[in-house]
């Protein structure tokens, strides 16, 4: 008997999962306000020099910015340049400034407010000059991420899985309200990097308790559920940001119901696997007798006792190591080969996902209908998806939507810069798939796991996400020597990640969880004679085949 024969006899997929799986990916949705917030908070509106402090003439007057301002190729005037002296001449017709001298922005600058009445470029003029500093403000929250899928990955294999969720909740909603609250820009990045750790305690916490509390037939729903919730988030935004435009408002909107989820997460229980795989046997059994009284198997659950749970699990945690290090993730074969796999898929999914995701504004669209498009069209995708993991598989999932969303990435280069509905339509293809990739091997990488170093691997697994979301605006850089060169990058990458899952990985859909590293190198052999067996009976076959014209000959 396994713990998922315990979890069906207490209820199956009842009430308790339904109840707990709603409460841990309503926080999960709001996640995906914070991760694309920038695209709205950081927003480059219309701008251009503000005239010397010295000269009392207005801004508004299209006379005064005509003679002051130089205007771009494309007549528009320039954001970075101005006149060192009024060019009167320009307001006659035929006239042109060939010559005149220019100089840097010295006094500040004038911002369009008609589309974002503030963002954090018009408040401390991240433009010109300084444009870097809004890439690194983001930049520094993607290392926040990345420290913490190391940190709480790590700490929920030894503190458990609701300690450092619960934990999360609280730090996400008070470093946002702190981002919206002081003045200075370097605040506002310490704050920023403070709630990109929480993303990841967040989100996969949320995930193995969902799995973990979930028996094998539901886990599929439940992962792809985790999906929706995210695209749902990206909808969210899209309509919040709309509404609320000032982008300390925004801030706080996406940031104050985390406080909500913090109130209510103290109920949440912990997971039973991981209270059993640590001693923990009598809190394990007050646990599953909840889940027992909310299924409406109360008789049931007044019955269990430690030894009735032991005889559950014993033939799986008999062999479960008393602590377990990253070096677990690479001692033996199996879960060596799963590892290096992941790394490559994660960092894939990851610098495509956000290659196409962070920057909305350079399709040159509403960057309200970019955000909405973007989530919609991951709704379809999702749907495909789950209908695949159900009735495929896992593998097959992930690696064929990697490959077509490389696929969608590298024809987008052929379609000409004019055409951007085309191109944003196809951006969002790409998009969408990237967006079931990452979902369905979220789920994938909880299956492979076994639950003694499942947060480990996922931690470590996801810190390679991150590492793609920090390389991802460097390969946008190498637009600057081609334009077909980040497309090309995101594109290639991709498909030799899905490659990678076809080759390396086993498929784990309808399988119980493994337990241990040990219980996995067993499923592991047994696979390997398994197949063995089957190309030793192939063999014969032909063989056999081969010899029956000879035969007949003869």
């Amino acid at each position: 008997m396994a713990f998922t024969d315990l979890l069906d006899a207490l209820g199956g997929v009842g009430r308790f999962q339904l109840v707990y799986t709603a409460l841990l990916l309503l926080p999960c949705g709001l996640l995906a306000c914070h991760n694309f917030l920038q695209n709205f908070t950081a927003a480059i509106p219309h701008h251009h020099c503000q005239h010397p402090a010295n000269h009392t003439a207005t801004n508004d007057s299209g006379a005064w910015l005509r003679a002051t301002v130089p205007l771009d190729q494309h007549g528009v005037p320039e954001p970075c340049q101005r006149f060192t002296e009024p060019q009167w001449a320009l307001l006659s017709p035929n006239t042109s400034a060939q010559g005149a001298a220019t100089e840097p922005c010295k006094d500040g600058w004038v911002y369009d407010r008609s589309v974002f009445p503030s963002t954090i470029v018009m408040e401390w003029d991240l433009v010109c000059e300084a444009r870097t500093l809004r890439d690194l403000a983001q930049s520094i929250y993607m290392a926040g991420v990345l420290l913490g899928a190391a940190v709480f990955g790590s700490l929920a294999d030894r503190l458990g899985r609701r300690a450092p969720l619960v934990w999360s909740y609280l730090q996400l909603a008070v470093s946002g309200a702190a981002t919206a609250y002081f003045n200075s820009f370097s605040a506002y990045c310490v704050f920023r990097f403070l709630m990109g750790m929480t993303f990841s305690g967040i989100i996969l916490n949320s995930l193995s308790l969902v799995v973990e509390w979930m028996p094998t037939q539901g886990r599929t729903v439940a992962g792809i559920l985790l999906g929706y919730s995210f695209t749902m988030g990206q909808l969210v935004l899209a309509g919040i940001a709309y509404l609320i435009r000032p982008w300390r408002w925004l801030q706080l909107a996406v940031s104050a119901p985390f406080l909500i989820f913090f109130l209510y997460s103290w109920w949440l229980p912990e997971s039973a696997r991981w209270l059993l795989l640590h001693g923990k046997s009598q809190q394990a059994v007050q646990n599953l007798r909840l889940v027992a009284m909310m299924n409406g198997r109360k008789e049931e659950g007044d019955r269990l006792t430690m030894e009735v749970v032991r005889s559950y699990v014993q033939s799986e945690f008999s062999s479960v190591r008393s602590s377990s290090s990253i070096l677990d993730l690479f001692r033996s074969p199996a879960i060596r080969k799963v590892t290096c796999c992941l790394m490559l898929v994660w960092f894939s999914t990851s610098v495509a996902y956000y290659g196409l995701a962070m920057d909305l504004q350079k399709f040159g669209l509403s960057i309200y209908l970019v955000q909405a498009l973007f989530g919609i069209i991951d709704i379809p995708a999702m749907l495909v998806a789950t209908t695949t993991m159900i009735y495929v598989g896992r593998r097959a999932t992930v690696a064929s939507f990697l490959i077509l969303a490389g696929l969608m990435v590298i024809a987008n280069m052929f379609v000409p810069e004019n055409l951007q509905v085309l191109r944003t339509a196809q951006a969002a293809l790409g998009k969408g798939c990237l967006a079931s990739s990452f979902i369905c091997v979220y789920l994938f990488t909880g299956e492979l796991y076994p639950t003694e170093i499942r947060q480990m691997g996922m931690g470590f697994a996801s810190v390679h996400a991150r590492l793609g979301g920090l390389a991802a605006p460097l390969v946008t850089t190498l637009g600057e020597l081609s334009p077909i060169l980040p497309s090309l990058g995101f594109g290639t990458i991709s498909v030799l990640a899905g490659l990678a899952v076809f080759c390396f990985l086993t498929e784990t859909r309808n399988l119980p969880l493994v337990e241990t590293i040990a219980a996995m190198e067993r499923r592991v052999k047994e696979d390997l004679s398994k197949k063995d067996m089957r190309e030793k009976s192939e063999e014969i076959s032909l063989q056999q085949l081969g010899a029956s014209p000879l035969k007949e000959t003869i």
